[in-house]
């Protein structure tokens, strides 16, 4: 079982707030003065200036430069299973927090450049042929391609890209306006220049979340329509496909445009293939998935490990017609767990926080719920070179003793580990700690129940939107019961469970955070200070600590990789100390069910499940459909 952060799921594609590394023309962002070389034009960035693919190549290594175009692809609505717009959709604007966004949006819009999947975060040249940048690093001059073009076949110049960026600056998701507040300025020189002027003062990925990130709006559209109204309209675009059928809050179709401007070029080669590709929404999982074995859509990844142990033995997967496939997951698993609202009184005392994960017994949930298919999340950077282990090392030390006596002292030891349970389901050992850290923090069993001084009893109500939440909550729920603590879960409906997060109005919800292999600006927003009380945003436990924005910042701001690497050790250590979620689970695969309709590569992109982008019809290459 895994989540995503549903909201922005237009900016999938691009790796929305996840930029995440040699040859010719690489373009380390920003070099030092001293260091970089006379502005010339480059034809892709990365990070640390490494970049896999020179000047001319003509496609990634990752796909069938031959795949045929044509047949259908269709699926569930989100990519990844679990966010909050599960259930429905009710505006094709996913760039806004207003309204649930319909899945697929980022398939309508080009950028300027586009991720290569098997780097950690190159992007190559496609809006944009090339990129200047200043030997500051502080101005970013993009030349755009002369033969861009919208659906409406009316051309996309700097002037449509200057406009977009500033819109999103100004009325965007607070998750991209925040991030572009170092955009100093979006100005089209002319028609096909575009310069990006920075205040000194950006991280230094912000180049690449504006080059490989950002959607290029039409001027014209939005000048004749309200970019913050959450609209069923469909927007204009430039991107591979365009808005079909739409049936609201059920279904959404993407038409592939045949004439797309850009098919060919090295960025596209053998990508895009299906026809048409259409997100299917249901109201609950069981009819989801009767949906699928009986060929109402055509693929899913399975999230739920259940499901994926028991319940694909039905017809057509033992006679072949549905193919079942694990594929490596090769990025961060990322963060998954309870997250506790630090907003809220009662979960301010960290030892309250930590209580609250000794109660969990995940040796017996992962036996009885999940069929031992997942591991134990210990970091915030699982799966990661950056996961902190063992004592901090002195490098990591070096960034941690500024803090010392200002931080938990358990974070220059041992990196804070959930204990083992015994798989009991009721593990006495670790409840009678969590009882005395209770007892500790001013929470005493009165009438059978935790009251604190003022009498008020210590109540928790874990928020969902998926009924299937609560059999994972229960057993947790159980164990807080026995402390004295009134634990309960409840499920609401899709928008009124989107508003009470949106506006942190909850004690406990689950998430999964996804974090790239590059981490930038988007750090941030998962646990500094000021996102801790923007609406709609990731810090939902309200975390706001000077010591961890400061070390937010050494990870953002490192210049090496391996620099980075240390830095976000350190940030794991602190935040691990601080208890501020109860960490769940993780796997380092994907699941994939599906029709016997598709092809693939030989080559699956060492960072992406690349399946959508990469696959196509295998009816397309026998002329069937």
């Amino acid at each position: 079982m895994r989540r995503s952060m549903g909201r922005l799921g237009a900016l999938t594609r691009r790796q929305m707030l996840a930029l995440s590394g040699g040859a010719a023309a690489a373009l380390s962002l920003p070099l030092p003065p001293a260091r970089a070389a006379a502005p010339a034009r480059r034809h892709g960035m990365s990070i640390f200036g490494e970049l896999k693919y020179a000047p001319g190549f003509t496609h990634f290594d990752y796909v069938n430069p031959d795949a045929p175009k044509g047949g259908s692809f269709s699926q569930i609505g989100p990519t990844a299973a679990y966010n909050a717009s599960f259930y429905t959709f009710d505006t094709l604007n996913g760039y806004i927090l207003k309204g649930n966004a319909a899945q697929g949006l980022e398939l309508l819009f080009d950028t300027l450049m586009v991720r290569a999947y098997d780097e950690p975060d190159a992007v190559y040249g496609l809006l944009a042929e090339s990129v200047e940048i200043s030997q500051d690093g502080n101005r970013l001059t993009f030349h755009l391609r002369e033969d861009a073009r919208f659906h409406d076949g009316t051309a996309l110049t700097a002037k449509d890209a200057a406009f977009s960026f500033n819109l999103l600056k100004e009325k965007g998701h607070p998750l991209i306006s925040q991030n572009l507040r170092e955009m100093a300025a979006a100005e089209a020189a002319d028609r096909h220049t575009l310069t990006i002027t920075l205040t000194g003062e950006q991280t230094r990925d912000l180049p690449l979340f504006i080059a490989g990130t950002l959607p290029v709006f039409s001027r014209a559209f939005y000048t004749a329509h309200d970019f913050a109204d959450a609209s069923l309209t469909p927007p204009l675009g430039s991107g591979p496909y365009r808005v079909g059928k739409v049936r609201a809050g059920r279904s959404i179709t993407y038409e592939r445009v045949e004439d797309y401007w850009a098919r060919d070029l090295p960025v596209n080669k053998g990508q895009w293939n299906f026809d048409e590709v259409r997100f299917e929404y249901f109201r609950d999982r069981t009819a989801q998935f009767e949906a699928f074995k009986a060929g109402g859509y055509l693929f899913r990844e399975e999230f739920t490990s259940k499901t994926w142990a028991t319940e694909y033995g039905f017809p057509a997967v033992k006679d072949g017609r549905v193919k079942l496939l694990t594929l490596p997951d090769d990025t961060p698993s990322g963060a998954q767990g309870w997250f506790l609202n630090t907003r809220r009184a009662k979960f301010q005392d960290i030892r309250v926080r930590e209580a609250i994960g000794l109660a969990f017994d995940f040796a017996w949930t992962n036996r009885n719920l999940f069929h031992d298919l997942y591991k134990r999340t210990e970091s915030y950077f699982e799966n990661s070179p950056m996961k902190a282990t063992g004592e901090p090392d002195a490098a990591e030390l070096a960034l941690l003793e500024p803090w010392r006596g200002k931080v938990p002292d358990a974070v220059f030891g041992p990196a804070v580990t959930p204990p083992a349970s015994d798989g009991s389901g009721q593990d006495r050992r670790l409840l009678r700690r969590a009882a005395a850290l209770l007892d500790e923090a001013g929470w005493t069993v009165q009438e059978g129940k935790r009251r604190n001084a003022e009498g008020e009893v210590l109540s928790i109500e874990f928020l969902d939107n998926d009924p299937m939440a609560e059999r994972i909550v229960a057993p947790l729920a159980k164990n807080l019961r026995l402390l004295g603590i009134d634990a309960d879960s409840r499920t609401i409906d899709t928008s009124q469970y989107q508003m009470r997060r949106d506006n942190y109005d909850f004690d406990v919800v689950m998430q999964r955070y996804s974090l790239g292999l590059t981490p930038g600006v988007e750090v941030r927003s998962y646990w500094s200070s000021a996102f801790a009380k923007i609406p709609g945003g990731r810090n939902l436990s309200g975390i706001s600590h000077p010591a961890i924005d400061a070390l937010i910042e050494k990870v953002i701001a490192a210049p090496t990789r391996a620099e980075q690497e240390v830095a976000a050790r350190a940030l794991d250590r602190v935040l691990r100390a601080g208890h501020y979620w109860v960490p769940q689970w993780h796997k380092n695969v994907h699941h994939l069910a599906f029709w016997d309709k598709f092809a693939r590569p030989e080559t699956k992109p060492k960072y992406h499940r690349g399946v959508l982008a990469t696959w196509w019809s295998a009816d397309a290459m026998t002329g069937e459909n």
